[in-house]
C-alpha cells in the first residue's frame, strides 16, 4: 500500500540485503575477479560488449546515416566497387570514406571482397529494398536534434522539431509542401504496415470497410487488392486525402473506393462501413482525444461491426526495444500521444463499447500489432 507521500519504506536492513548483487557486480575487486574466473569470464565479455554497443550506439546511427544520405547501398546494387571510385562520386576524401565503408562492414551492412572492394550484404541490401526504411532514416536528422540533450527531453525543457514535422496531431493546417512530405513518408512506411495487418487479420467477412486516417490510401488500397468484393472508404484530413485519388485509379479500385476529406475531431465519422480500421492513429494522440475517436468509431458502426486497429505497441509488463525506445521516444518528440501496450490499448476500446475480440501475435514487433474488437449485437 501507499499513503500520500508515497510507497511505505522499506527497512534499511531489507533495503541493504535486497540490493546486495548489485553492489557486488559493480563492485571493481568482483569486476577484475569475475574477467579471469573461467566460470564468468564469458558472461562478463558479453556483458561489456553489450554496454559497450550502447555506448557507441550513437555512432552506429550515425553512419547508417551517412551511408543512406550518399546513397551507397544504391551505387553498390550495381556491383562492388573500390573505396576510391565511391569516395569519388560522393565527393567525400578517400581516406575518410574508407572509414565510413569499414563502419558499415562492422555493423554488417557491407562486406569486403576479394581484392579489397566494398559489396553489400543482405542486411544492406534491405536499405534499397525495404519500402520506406531508407526515407525514414534520411528524416532521422530531425529525431536526432532533438535527442541532442536527452536530459533535457526527458524533462520536457526541449521545443521539439518533430512537433512541427507533424502538425496534425494538434489539429492544425498542414501547408502544402509539408502535406507531401508527409503524405510522401507515409506512404512508403505504410507498405509494410499493411503486408503484416493483413497477415495477421481476416477481412473475409466485411462487406465495406471505413480506413480512418488513412492517409494517402496505402492500407486501403491493399485491402482492396486482397478482398475483391470489399467497398472501400477513406477518411482523412483534405490536404492528404485528395492523393488517395490517384492511388485507387492506378489500382483499378476506383469503382468501389470513395474519399471522404475531413477530420474526426470535428464530429461524427460517415456512416455505412460495416468494419473501421485504424493503422498507426491512436500513438500520435492523447488518451482523451484517443477515447474521443474509439467512441465516434463505436458510433459509426453497426451493430456487430468490427474495429480494426494496427500500430506499434510497447511491451506491457515486458519492455521491448522497438515500442519502449523508439516508437516511446518518437511520439515523446511530438509531444502528442504516446506508444501504448496491447493491454493498454484493450482497455481504450473496452472503455468505448467494444468487445475485444483478437489480439494476434505480431509478425514483426517492429513494425505493428494487430487488435481486432466488434461492437455487441445488443
Amino acid at each position: 500500500m501507499a499513503d500520500a507521500a508515497g510507497p511505505i519504506a522499506m527497512p534499511k536492513r531489507r533495503r541493504r540485503v535486497a540490493g546486495w548483487p548489485a553492489r557486488l557486480v559493480a563492485s571493481r575487486g568482483f569486476q577484475r575477479w569475475a574477467a579471469r574466473f573461467p566460470l564468468t569470464r564469458g558472461l562478463v565479455r558479453r556483458e561489456g560488449e553489450a554496454l559497450f554497443d550502447l555506448l557507441a550506439g550513437f555512432c552506429h546511427s550515425q553512419v547508417l546515416m551517412a551511408l543512406v544520405q550518399l546513397e551507397i547501398p544504391e551505387k553498390l546494387m550495381q556491383g562492388a566497387q573500390s573505396a576510391a571510385a565511391l569516395a569519388r562520386v560522393s565527393d567525400v576524401p578517400e581516406d575518410r570514406m574508407v572509414i565510413l565503408l569499414r563502419a558499415g562492414v562492422s555493423l554488417g551492412l557491407l562486406k569486403i571482397r576479394r581484392g579489397g572492394a566494398f559489396a553489400l550484404t543482405t542486411r544492406g541490401a534491405a536499405l534499397v529494398g525495404v519500402p520506406g526504411l531508407a526515407q525514414m532514416i534520411r528524416h532521422h536528422d530531425v529525431f536526432y536534434r532533438d535527442l541532442a540533450d536527452p536530459v533535457a527531453f526527458f524533462r520536457g525543457d526541449v521545443e521539439t522539431e518533430l512537433a512541427g514535422f507533424w502538425p496534425y496531431v494538434f489539429g492544425g493546417d498542414m501547408a502544402p509542401e509539408v502535406a507531401q512530405t508527409y503524405s510522401d513518408l507515409m506512404a512508403e512506411s505504410q507498405v509494410l504496415v499493411a503486408e503484416d495487418t493483413l497477415d495477421s487479420v481476416n477481412l473475409s467477412g466485411a462487406r465495406h470497410l471505413m480506413d480512418v486516417g488513412g492517409g494517402t490510401g496505402v492500407f486501403a488500397g491493399s485491402v482492396g487488392k486482397a478482398y475483391p468484393g470489399v467497398e472501400l472508404t477513406l477518411f482523412d484530413l483534405p490536404q492528404v486525402a485528395d492523393a488517395a485519388h490517384a492511388r485507387f485509379a492506378q489500382l483499378g479500385l476506383s469503382e468501389r473506393a470513395q474519399v471522404v476529406s475531413g477530420s474526426f475531431r470535428d464530429g461524427a465519422l460517415p456512416k455505412g462501413a460495416d468494419a473501421i480500421s485504424l493503422v498507426r492513429v491512436l500513438y500520435d494522440h492523447a488518451d482523451d482525444t484517443v477515447a474521443d475517436l474509439l467512441a465516434t468509431c463505436f458510433a459509426a458502426l453497426p451493430p456487430g461491426g468490427m474495429l480494426l486497429i494496427s500500430e506499434p505497441m510497447t511491451g506491457g509488463a515486458r519492455p521491448e526495444r522497438a515500442g519502449d525506445v523508439y516508437f516511446a521516444l518518437y511520439t515523446l518528440a511530438m509531444r502528442t500521444g504516446r506508444a501504448r501496450s496491447i493491454e493498454e490499448i484493450s482497455d481504450l476500446v473496452s472503455a468505448a463499447g467494444f468487445n475485444v475480440t483478437q489480439t494476434p501475435k505480431p509478425r514483426r514487433v517492429y513494425v505493428t500489432r494487430c487488435l481486432v474488437a466488434q461492437k455487441p449485437t445488443v
